[in-house]
């Protein structure tokens, strides 16, 4: 049963005892991704969560690989555009150490200058792997210029010139402003102790309280843009408004993208690669956060071949419009998602995702009976209504990156079909 608990000075502590099992995922989830960066200070978040790796007052860098790997667990992080999560996954015999060393990691780090130096290195050579993933980076050019003129808009590793200037004292001080109690949620699922669980009451009601900073507002705005690559495919990103992630439409959503293009029996698949062999790969997702959101069809394939792709594309789309999914598909969709569900929570990992990304982003957590409900709840008339709203060709977008046209070029392919 998941427990939820506030401590005094607003940290946010949700457990799930599995007696089951023998193994414990812990996760600290700090609402601080990069869309919380002002100019100039684009890639700090991100830089904060490689630096926590480097060393603390009291463990190197090198100690923290070697405890973690003597405990035979799995730590690692990652920084979205809404948030920054340090987790590891160990067995509920070395939780309690497991725990000191996260802590450790993320509240009393160094920021080493000579550490920040190499790291801003190690980055950089990210960065430059991002830009050699075509996929990649076309949907980071579609963020770049539908949400242009907010956080939303940046990279989350950020440039090569705003990197240059971060110091260990400037990423020190952010840390402190950014890692605080309001916005954090500590969730533990698995196998573990009452005395673990006071160890993370006594440590997080620790945590001073800090000034709330404000996020700047974001919001969709059609455009199309033309990244020139000398790859052999055009990796091509189609968008249109989506939702935000709490929406109460977002399981309509899902099952919308299920059936329009969430697997090998979805309409964009087999209309674009199996009765045509136009492409290798076609899917559909969206990616919503607190204020706005995309959906986005995305392909790629050959030159010569992407403009009947397009109009392949936009031809299903409005079909869909026209007639909404059939039942059979609705009910394939519906058991598809609600496998995922069920699946995907069969591990501790998974469990303690969802609780604290659930949690953090919209202050609740829903069992996994509560979203099979929700899921049994959603109608056709609901998908159809969801994809009129969706689907409104004036705000439409398209990224491209390879050996593509202008981004004019595309728009006038666009208003062709």
């Amino acid at each position: 049963m998941v427990q939820i608990e506030t401590l005094p000075n607003g940290v946010r502590l949700v457990t799930e005892a599995i007696p089951t099992v023998r193994s414990a995922a812990l996760g600290f989830w700090i609402a601080g991704g990069s869309r919380e960066e002002k100019d100039g200070e684009s890639g700090a978040a991100h830089f904060i969560e490689h630096m926590l790796f480097k060393g603390t007052e009291t463990r190197s860098a090198a100690d923290i690989a070697r405890q973690t790997d003597a405990i035979g667990g799995q730590m690692n992080a990652f920084t979205t555009k809404e948030c920054t999560c340090f987790y590891a996954h160990v067995l509920d015999d070395h939780l309690a150490q497991a725990l000191d060393i996260l802590w450790d990691m993320v509240f009393c780090s160094r920021f080493d200058q000579k550490a920040v130096e190499t790291e801003r290195g190690v980055i950089l050579e990210e960065i430059d792997m991002y830009e050699d993933t075509p996929d990649d980076l076309c949907g980071e050019k579609l963020f770049e210029h539908v949400y242009a003129g907010s956080p939303l808009s940046r990279p989350i590793l950020g440039k090569e010139e705003t990197l240059a200037p971060m110091t260990g004292a400037f990423l020190k001080d952010y840390h402190r402003r950014h890692y605080r109690p309001d916005n954090t949620v500590v969730a533990l699922a698995g196998s573990f102790s009452e005395e673990v669980l006071a160890d993370l009451r006594r440590r997080f009601s620790a945590l001073p309280a800090g000034e709330k900073t404000d996020t700047a507002p974001a919001a969709y705005t059609p455009a199309f843009v033309a990244t020139k690559k000398p790859i052999e495919q055009n990796h091509l990103t189609l968008a249109f408004p989506g939702l935000t992630y709490d929406s109460p439409r977002r399981f309509a959503l899902q099952l919308l993208s299920a059936i329009l293009g969430g697997g090998v029996s979805s309409r964009l698949f087999q209309r674009v690669r199996e009765q045509q062999g136009l492409c290798y790969s076609v899917y559909s997702y969206g990616a919503g956060h607190a204020d706005t959101g995309v959906f986005c069809v995305y392909t790629a394939l050959n030159k010569e071949t992407e403009a009947q792709a397009i109009q392949t594309i936009c031809q299903v789309i409005r079909e869909f419009l026209a007639q909404g999914p059939t039942d059979e598909e609705l009910e394939r969709a519906r058991e598809q998602s609600k496998a995922n569900v069920i699946m995907g929570l069969e591990s501790t990992q998974a469990r303690m995702s969802h609780a604290g990304r659930s949690l953090l982003f919209t202050g609740e957590i829903l069992t996994p009976e509560q979203i099979i409900a929700a899921y049994d709840a959603v109608t056709r008339q609901d998908v159809m209504d969801l994809a009129k709203d969706l689907f409104r060709w004036d705000r439409a977008s398209l990224s491209a990156v390879g050996q593509v046209r202008s981004a004019e070029e595309y728009r006038a392919l666009l208003e062709e079909v």
